[in-house]
C-alpha cells in the first residue's frame, strides 16, 4: 500500500466514513446471485456516500479460473459498477505472512496433518456444508511446520501439505449484530472447534486473508452472502487475536433455483456473460434483480445510478430469492435491438 494510500486510510477513519468492498472470487463466472449480493454492497456503499474496494480474492489456486477475474470486472463494468480502489490478494501474500507469523509468535496456531477426509469421518454425526467441527487431534502433536511434513512423508503422503490451524479455547463465545440478519451468537470451540487458515507454510487461506485485507484497507462494513454467515464468528476471533478492531457483517440471502439451491449450472445459464452475448440490456438485467428487492417493478429497465434513490434494506425479503421465470425473461424487450 502506498503512503498516499494509507493517508487515505486514515482520514476515511478519522471522519467515520463508510467504506464497502466487491470481493469477487475467479473460480467461475459472474451469474444473477453474485451480481445480486454485489448490487446490494453497490448501493449500500454509495447511497451513504461511501468509498468502495474491489478485491480478486484469487486465494484458492485449484478451483481459480484463467480468465475470470477479468470477466467478472467486464461484466460489473458492463452491469454500471464502479469502485475507487482496486486489490488482487495474490499481490499482497506477504501482508498474509506477517499475520500468521504474528499469530505464531502468541502459540495462537499449530501445524495440522489431517486431511478433510479425516476430519469428515471424525464427525460424530452428519454434516452438510462446508464448515466441519475440528476435535484437535493434532493440537500439541507438532511442535514446528518440519514435523510435520515429515510425519506426511512417513505415511507416504508426502504429495500433500500439512494445514495452520488456530487454536480456539472452550468456550470461545462469539456475538455480534448483523445489519440484516439480526443477533447472532456462536460458540466457535462448540461449532467449528479449531479452524484452518493456512494451506502451507508462509501462505494464507481465505479466514486470514480477509481479516487482514478488511482492516488494511479500512473496510468498516462487510457486506456479503449469508451463505457466509457461519463463517463471520472465525473472522472475529482473528481480528481480535490479531488486535485489527470491530467491523460491522451485513449477510443477505442469496438466489436459488426452485429446488432450494444456490443458484448452480443445474438451473440453467445464469451468467452474465451470457445475457451479454444474447444482447439483452444491462438496464433489464439490473430490473430484474432489483425487482427480486423491492426497487423495481417486474420489467422495469433501470441503471444502478437510478436506483440510489430507491435502495432500502428493509424491502429486501429475508427469505432467498428464487430464480425460476429465466426462460421467460429473455424477450424482445429485453434485448438492444429487437429480435430478427
Amino acid at each position: 500500500m502506498t503512503e498516499e494510500r494509507a493517508k487515505q486510510k486514515m482520514n476515511d477513519r478519522s471522519i467515520g466514513r463508510y467504506v464497502g468492498r466487491l470481493a469477487p472470487s475467479p473460480t467461475g463466472a459472474l451469474h444473477l446471485g453474485n451480481v445480486r449480493t454485489f448490487m446490494i454492497a453497490w448501493l449500500r456503499a454509495r447511497s451513504l456516500g461511501g468509498k468502495l474496494i474491489m478485491r480478486i480474492e484469487d486465494l484458492d489456486h485449484p478451483r481459480d479460473k484463467p480468465g475470470a477475474a477479468k470477466e467478472a470486472i467486464e461484466d460489473l463494468k458492463w452491469l454500471g459498477f464502479d469502485w475507487d480502489e482496486f486489490y488482487i490478494q495474490s499481490e499482497r501474500k506477504e501482508f498474509y505472512r506477517d499475520a500468521l507469523e504474528k499469530l505464531r509468535s502468541k502459540g495462537l496456531v499449530y501445524p495440522c496433518i489431517c486431511s478433510r477426509r479425516d476430519v469428515e469421518a471424525a464427525q460424530s454425526a452428519p454434516h452438510e456444508g462446508e464448515q466441519l467441527f475440528y476435535s484437535g487431534t493434532c493440537r500439541g502433536r507438532y511442535t514446528t511446520w518440519a514435523q510435520a511434513c515429515r510425519e506426511l512423508q512417513m505415511r507416504g503422503q508426502s504429495s500433500r501439505l500439512p494445514c495452520w490451524r488456530f487454536k480456539v479455547d472452550a468456550p470461545s463465545i462469539v456475538e455480534f449484530d448483523d445489519v440484516f440478519a439480526g443477533r447472532c451468537v456462536y460458540d466457535v470451540s462448540s461449532s467449528f472447534g479449531d479452524f484452518p487458515i493456512a494451506r502451507d507454510e508462509g501462505a494464507a487461506g481465505y479466514t486470514l486473508a480477509v481479516v487482514v485485507d478488511d482492516s488494511a484497507m479500512g473496510v468498516t462494513e462487510i457486506v456479503r452472502g449469508d451463505d457466509l454467515l457461519s463463517a463471520t464468528p472465525q473472522q472475529i476471533l482473528l481480528r481480535r487475536s490479531l488486535d485489527l478492531g470491530d467491523v460491522s457483517y451485513l449477510h443477505v440471502p442469496l438466489a436459488v433455483g426452485k429446488d432450494g439451491r444456490r443458484l448452480a449450472k443445474r438451473h440453467g445459464d445464469t451468467r452474465i456473460k451470457s445475457y451479454r452475448e444474447m444482447g439483452v440490456k444491462s438496464q433489464a438485467l439490473i430490473g430484474l434483480i432489483a425487482s427480486s428487492c423491492g426497487w423495481a417493478q417486474e420489467g422495469e429497465n433501470i441503471t444502478l445510478a437510478d436506483l440510489l434513490p430507491r435502495f432500502d434494506l428493509s424491502t429486501i425479503p429475508h427469505n432467498p430469492w428464487v430464480v425460476d421465470k429465466l426462460g421467460n425473461f429473455v424477450t424482445p424487450s429485453t434485448r438492444e435491438a429487437p429480435l430478427a
